[in-house]
This record gives structure tokens, sequence and C-alpha cells, in this order.
């Protein structure tokens, strides 16, 4: 687990995610022409009630990387 310190709509908070989550996350953002805050700012205002932070970045990271795959 790598915790890292972001702010997120002015206000700071950390995420605890595993290295391989942030590097993906960072690929994402780099695609996206954002910053790895922006990224993370932009999950958070679409994940719903009750689900934390860390979770919802571990799932737009997978249904990011699954949009990609053939199928």
């Amino acid at each position: 687990m790598k915790k890292r310190s972001l702010s997120i709509a002015g206000h700071r908070t950390s995420i605890s995610i595993e290295e391989p989550f942030w590097d993906a996350l960072k690929e994402i953002a780099a695609a996206k022409a954002i910053s790895l805050a922006a990224l993370v700012a932009e999950v958070d205002s679409r994940r719903e009630d009750g689900v934390n932070l860390s979770s919802a970045l571990r799932v737009a990271t997978l249904a990011n990387y699954r949009s990609r795959a053939p199928g």
C-alpha cells in the first residue's frame, strides 16, 4: 500500500492504494491530459454514497482498462 495526499475540491485528503493502481491512475491521467489530482477529483465526484474513495479509484481503474480490452 502506498499512501498519498492530494487536494480534491479544495481540501486535502489521504488515499491508500497499491502502487500498481497509482501507476495505472497516472497513465490514465496522462492519456486524458489531466493531472492525477484532477482524475481523482473526477472519480470522487462520480462515486456513490457509502463507497470509499480508494475503492472507487480501484473500480474506475479496472473499468478504464476493461473498456480498452478487445472483446
